[in-house]
């Protein structure tokens, strides 16, 4: 029984992070908002729980459940329109396979009701065990699924891969319970699961990176297209064939005053090669090529004709941009930001684009502290808005004190923009001096790193998708998991949940900021947290306290220290007193919650219904985390505080007290 807890939590967590990620990759929405799925498996995993004792169970179906989610995604793709909206999308011009409003909710619904299932089958097998116990064994299944979804991903493994992952789990669980109709929908389900992610996975020219399914595509006049998640997003061509098409590339070089080519080129955002190319080719002496995603630069020294990966004048570095700034101490002629758009989130927990801490003033600081005495710092990309042009601009000219070159082409070319900053003026030839269109949005910061995003505040789109989920989620859980007052006697629990999701939220979102948006860092710190929370079911398992109230004092403490300490003070350590520093921060909070929760959680009546309400919980707490569109990542913790502090009113009476949650639910239930 131990062995099949940490089997079915394995496949409960390794799904939802497959979700995560292969939604995103057929429906383009999903690149940008994958926390709705995020959401939509926290309610699956709430009600799973929650019907750990209904009559009928659901988990053998959870295989049909995920065929016909997979069948869905699969059969309507989508793209999104990326223009004339308060936050800008770097998708395609066009729209593809059912509306938005028709996708994102049958997405929503089908992700929570597979879920459901899987979820339903841990928890008839977690109401086996003393709470803790049972809370043990998940942590470890879930780690499992972490570590093995992470392997895979750094592997470039297709989807079919994960798909075998699952259907072997599947049939291990699944095997010899099951007879006549049943068994036949299983068999059909696991097959067809099989069949269809086997059939994505052997499109030619297809690839799969540690973030994007790539797709590889020629063209007649011999240039080759890569799209990834569906979104045309670099080109290769020879030098002098993209010099004659798209001259902007080379307006860099051309904004530097003085007729000798820079010595030392830093490109970030290198991907294919092109930049990279076409520095070489401007005589640079020395480029250090910077690029977050290996298969990018992998199929650039495959198969760029200029052969740039290969020059001996360059180091290839596989790296987010503004960990590789804060971690070296090179200077250069000049800087090119070469169009890092990302096309995705740095996770589906919150709303951090990979390149996010690229475009804000602490970062343009960074890249101004590594220029030589004149040199240039330049950037491109197609900016789709004049706001966001003039707000660049406006950040540039904050960070460096000087006005900055902007050579912008306008809506017919995609809002297509070069900009040029030094901090000295004379180092600058301007081909037109920087007229803002109209008022400068405020300056993108580490703390509220939004730059896609005009104003501060939360669009409509998400508050009418936010409320819809909400009621959904309502009746859902009145639906399937029958009346909410069961959960009452786990108020706390429920705030525990939502709380300790802005904790973990503000851990992502700062290692990110700390030590790069990379895949890794992201999966280090996922494994790090349930790490945390085994060492801390550990100790409570080994320890009782006479008084657990005095943890509620401990934990807010230990939030306010992490709030205290700004961004900047960290950034300023050298590597591994900041990885230590960080992990004291981030982790204590974290550590503490979870002895709290461990205190609670150990004597509760119902352990499946306690833990439906904290998962819950977790749900409000990732539909919060959108405040900090508003109000920065800081402020979360300062949410989260108030959180534990409801928490701790509701449930208060539990605390101190053996058997105190049984006596309240017999009450409560009398």
């Amino acid at each position: 029984m131990r062995l099949r807890l940490i089997v079915l939590s394995f496949l409960m967590l390794f799904v939802e992070l497959a979700l995560i990620r292969w939604t995103g990759s057929n429906i383009v929405f999903l690149s940008y908002f994958s926390n709705f799925v995020l959401l939509g498996s926290f309610l699956g995993i709430g009600i799973g729980f929650l019907r750990a004792d209904s009559k009928w169970n659901l988990f053998p179906f959870s295989p049909v459940a995920l065929a016909l989610l997979v069948a869905f995604v699969t059969t309507f793709p989508v793209t999104i329109d990326r223009s004339g909206s308060e936050l800008l999308f770097f998708g395609g011009f066009g729209r593809s396979g059912l509306p938005i409003w028709a996708t994102l909710p049958v997405v929503f619904l089908a992700v929570a009701l597979t879920m459901a299932m899987i979820a339903e089958g841990v928890a008839r097998t977690f109401k086996e065990f003393e709470p803790l116990e049972a809370y043990r064994l998940d942590i470890l299944g879930s780690l499992g699924g972490i570590v093995a979804f992470s392997i895979l991903s750094f592997a470039g493994a297709p989807p079919v891969a994960w798909g075998v992952v699952v259907v072997a789990v599947f049939i291990w669980l699944l095997l010899g319970e099951s007879k006549g109709l049943r068994a036949v929908l299983q068999i059909a389900a696991v097959v067809a699961i099989a069949a269809m992610l086997l059939t994505e996975s052997m499109e030619p020219g297809d690839a799969w990176s540690p973030y994007y399914k790539v797709q590889v595509r020629a063209v007649p006049d011999g240039a080759i297209w890569f799209f990834v998640n569906g979104i045309p997003h670099q080109l290769i061509q020879p030098i002098e064939a993209r010099r004659e098409r798209e001259p902007f590339y080379f307006l860099p070089y051309e904004r530097r005053s003085g007729a000798d080519p820079p010595e030392d080129v830093l490109i970030v955002g290198a991907g294919t090669g092109t930049d990279v190319a076409i520095a070489l080719s401007e005589g640079a002496g020395h480029v250090d090529a910077v690029e977050i995603d290996p298969k990018l630069q992998e199929f650039g020294e495959q198969l760029h004709p200029d052969r740039p990966y290969q020059d001996e004048r360059v180091r290839a570095v596989i790296d987010d941009g503004r960990a590789f700034l804060q971690r070296s101490d090179d200077r250069y002629d000049l800087i090119v930001f070469a169009l890092p758009d990302s096309l995705t989130l740095v996770s589906g927990q919150s709303s951090l684009r990979l390149e996010s801490y690229l475009f804000t003033l602490e970062a343009f600081r960074e890249a101004r502290d590594h220029l030589k005495p004149g040199g240039v710092f330049a950037m491109y990309n197609y900016y789709r808005e004049p706001w966001l042009v003039d707000r660049l601009a406006g950040t540039l000219q904050d960070a460096f004190g000087t006005t900055p070159c902007v050579d912008s082409y306008g809506r017919e070319a995609g809002g297509l923009a070069v900009l040029a900053a030094s901090e000295n003026e004379a180092a600058l030839s301007c081909g037109a001096e920087w007229q803002p269109v109209g008022p400068i949005a405020e300056p993108a910061t580490d703390d509220h790193p939004f730059v896609y995003l005009q104003n501060r505040g939360i669009p409509a789109f998400y508050l009418t998708t936010i409320g819809l989920i909400l009621l959904a989620s309502l009746a859902m859980v009145r639906v399937v998991a029958g009346p909410i007052r069961r959960m009452r006697t786990y108020a706390d629990l429920f705030f525990m949940g939502a709380a300790f999701l802005l904790l973990e939220t503000k851990n992502v979102v700062q290692f990110a900021l700390l030590f790069g948006t990379t895949w890794f860092v992201n999966a280090l710190v996922f494994a790090g947290i349930l790490l945390t929370v085994l060492a801390a079911v550990e100790v409570a398992r080994r320890v009782k306290l006479a008084r657990p109230a005095r943890l509620y004092p401990a934990l807010l403490a230990s939030i306010a220290i992490a709030w205290a300490i700004p961004n900047h003070l960290l950034l300023a350590l050298p590597g591994p007193f900041r990885f230590l520093a960080a992990t004291a921060v981030a982790f204590t909070p974290v550590f503490l919650a979870n002895l709290v929760f461990a205190e609670r959680f150990r004597a509760v009546s119902s352990s499946t219904v306690a833990f439906g309400a904290n998962l819950l919980g977790a749900m409000v707490g990732g539909v919060l985390e959108y405040s900090a569109l508003v109000v920065g990542y800081r402020a979360l913790l300062v949410l989260a505080a108030v959180l534990y502090g409801l928490a701790f009113v509701t449930g208060r009476r539990h605390l101190g007290t053996e058997g105190a949650a049984d006596l309240v639910k017999a009450s409560s239930e009398g």
